[in-house]
C-alpha cells in the first residue's frame, strides 16, 4: 500500500503568498496526499483563497488561536498520514519533493525523520541562493544556528506519538526545540542533498522583527538541552567552538556553493506564473 503523507500549513494574514504555497503542495500530485490549512482568523482575503481551494484540501479552519505553534499542532493532531510535515504560508515545496520524500522513507524504514536542502527566495519567488546544509548535529543546532530548513523536514507520524508535538509556549524556536527533542529521544534523523523547498525572505518575517525574543527563547533551549561540558565552559567559548565546527564542516561538504540549479529555477518559475494569479 502506498504510504500517505500529511502536510499542514499555518497562516495568518499572508494572502500575498498563501495561494502560491497551496499551489506548491497541490501540484505535487501525490496519491493519498492529505493537506490541512490552519488560519488564525485572517482579515486580508486569505479566507477567500481557502474557499477557492476547498476541494484540494482535507480540511481548513480560520479562527483565532494562540499563535503559530498552536496552529501547526491543530493540523498535526488531525493528520492521519504515515509521514508528516508543515509548510508555512510564505514558503513553497518544489517539484517532485513529496515523491522523493516518500521514496526515501520507503527505502529507509529505520529512519524516523529526514530533511533536504532549500533555496532562499524573495517576495516575488525569485531565487536568491541555495541553502545546502550539513547532517544532523544537535550540539551545533543548539549552540550555533538552527540550520535545518524547516519546510524540507519530514518525519514519521509515530514520532509525535512518541515524543509529543510542538511546544505552544514557544513562538519563534518551536522547530529547533522539536529537532533537539528528536535527538534527546534517540531518533534517527537523515539528511539528503536534494532541494525540496523554497524559503521566502521578506521584511515582515519574525526572524527579522523579533530579534530579542528569538535570543531569549534560544537561551532557554541552550540551558535545557546543554550538557555538563557546555555548562562548565563560558558561553562565548561554546558558541565560538560551535560556529567554527559548523562553518568548517559545511565548507568541507561544499555547502557554501550558492549557485541555483536550472531545475530549481524552472520549478520556481512555473510556480510563480500560475495562470489567473
Amino acid at each position: 500500500m502506498t504510504p500517505k503523507i500529511s502536510i499542514v500549513t499555518c497562516s495568518y494574514n499572508q494572502a500575498a503568498f498563501l495561494d502560491t504555497t497551496i499551489q506548491s503542495v497541490v501540484a505535487q500530485k501525490i496519491e493519498g496526499l492529505e493537506y490541512f490549512v490552519v488560519d488564525g482568523g485572517s482579515t486580508d482575503g486569505s479566507v477567500d483563497i481557502l474557499r477557492r481551494h476547498e476541494s484540494d484540501l482535507a480540511g481548513w479552519v480560520s479562527e483565532k488561536d494562540g499563535g503559530q505553534s498552536e496552529a501547526i499542532n491543530k493540523g498535526l493532531h488531525r493528520a492521519s498520514g504515515d509521514i508528516v510535515g508543515w509548510l508555512c504560508s510564505d514558503d513553497v515545496l518544489l517539484d517532485g519533493a513529496l515523491s522523493e520524500v516518500l521514496e526515501f522513507f520507503a527505502r529507509h524504514p529505520d529512519v524516523d525523520a529526514v530533511y533536504g536542502d532549500a533555496v532562499l527566495i524573495d517576495g516575488m519567488g525569485r531565487p536568491l541562493r541555495m541553502k545546502h546544509e550539513i547532517g544532523f548535529m544537535p550540539w551545533l543546532l543548539a549552540f550555533d544556528h538552527n540550520y535545518i530548513p524547516q519546510p524540507s523536514m519530514f518525519w514519521r507520524r509515530r514520532v509525535p506519538e512518541k515524543i509529543g508535538y510542538l511546544r505552544e509556549d514557544l513562538h519563534l524556536t518551536m522547530d529547533l526545540e522539536l529537532w533537539l527533542r528528536f535527538a534527546r529521544a534517540g531518533l534517527k534523523v537523515a539528511h539528503v542533498r536534494r532541494c525540496w523547498s523554497g524559503m521566502r525572505c521578506h521584511d515582515s518575517q519574525k526572524v527579522f522583527t523579533q530579534h530579542d525574543a528569538i535570543r531569549s527563547e534560544n537561551a532557554e533551549l541552550r540551558r535545557q538541552y546543554g550538557d555538563a561540558v557546555t555548562r562548565m565552559l563560558p558561553p562565548p567559548v561554546v558558541r565560538g567552538l560551535a560556529r567554527a565546527t559548523r562553518v568548517v564542516t559545511k565548507g568541507l561538504q561544499g555547502g557554501y556553493v550558492k549557485s541555483v540549479p536550472e531545475s530549481v529555477r524552472l520549478s520556481l518559475q512555473r510556480l510563480h506564473t500560475v495562470p489567473g494569479k
